[in-house]
């Protein structure tokens, strides 16, 4: 960011009357253009990365939340059956 901010004004300094592209910067407009042209297809890159990885990340949650929702059945189905056999086994109350 700073780099370009000096990169400018080294331009605009340097081409003030004088210089190979005199106000109103004629040549800088392409130059920019390119440069956004560039930037563009970079963010675009790290964009369709970020989504590949947001992706990855919520199949992994999906399928941690299928295992665990099989282990907490597996859990209730064997206190259920604890319970069953613990109520069955108890003595009648007096």
């Amino acid at each position: 960011m700073v780099s370009a901010l000096l990169f400018l004004t080294g331009w605009m300094i340097g081409n003030r009357n004088v210089g190979f592209d005199p106000y109103p910067f004629i040549l800088l407009n392409p130059v920019l253009s390119c440069l956004a042209a560039m930037q563009g297809a970079i963010l675009l890159i790290a964009a369709t990365r970020e989504d590949q990885i947001s992706s990855e990340l919520a199949q992994h949650d999906y399928e941690t939340n299928l295992e665990a929702d099989r282990i907490v059945r597996a859990i209730h189905a064997l206190t259920t059956e604890i319970h069953a056999k613990t109520v069955m086994a108890a003595p009648p109350a007096p």
